[in-house]
């Protein structure tokens, strides 16, 4: 991991936070240091003892996956940020490589999504799973070069929030995810999957909020 978390927003009820690769946003049992010790420090920093003792993330990330991470900064507002997360009130988008050439332009992929039974590492589109929805559009398609295969540059749009829906439903159509070790094929430079923006109604000020984090990588 060779980046350093970065504060994208923060208010006195809610904190978003660029998560680098390489980083867990909760605690594991092992000890490792988390995006949630970064953030409960950098509040004690600045003074905010109970946010730091109160904060919970709103939305996790993989290890391997980088951007936008929002936190719950105080314990009267957090239910309602938990309602809008049951109410899928955050529009979330993210941007991706995907293998070979998608020959579609848009396309909402509704498929449901259960847990694997053969590997406990990963998810599956099955019909026992739960209703899971990812809106896809190519942003551009790029040739092979340099020894690299053909790629496809993709927004991607959750409706959902399942574990791995991402990389389950573009892996289903055939185009997993460049450098997903679970569905797809390991790379050296990891997973190309960012939390590129969040855009949302804040339920205290009632200001509409947008929050987008820099790709770290170029398609």
């Amino acid at each position: 991991m060779n980046e350093e978390p970065q504060v994208l927003y923060c208010d006195a009820w809610l904190m978003a936070i660029d998560k680098p690769a390489g980083m867990i946003v909760h605690g594991d049992g092992t000890g490792e240091r988390t995006l949630t010790d970064y953030a409960s420090d950098l509040l004690l920093a600045m003074g905010d003892g109970f946010a730091a003792t109160d904060m919970q993330p709103l939305n996790r990330l993989d290890r391997d996956t980088t951007g936008v991470v929002l936190f719950s900064l105080d314990k009267q507002t957090q239910p309602a940020f938990d309602q809008m997360v049951i109410d899928h009130a955050f529009e979330k988008h993210y941007l991706a490589l995907a293998e070979g050439k998608i020959d579609w332009n848009e396309k909402l992929i509704d498929k449901p999504i259960a847990r694997d039974r053969h590997d406990s590492r990963k998810m599956r589109v099955g019909a026992s799973g739960k209703p899971s929805q990812t809106r896809v559009k190519v942003l551009k398609r790029l040739k092979s070069r340099r020894g690299l295969p053909t790629r496809s540059y993709i927004d991607v749009e959750l409706l959902t929030g399942r574990k791995h829906q991402i990389r389950v439903h573009l892996a289903s159509e055939r185009h997993p995810l460049v450098g997903d070790d679970l569905y797809g094929t390991p790379r050296p430079y990891g997973l190309m999957l960012h939390a590129h923006s969040v855009s949302f109604t804040h339920p205290v000020t009632g200001e509409h909020i947008h929050i987008e984090a820099p790709c770290p990588w170029e398609p």
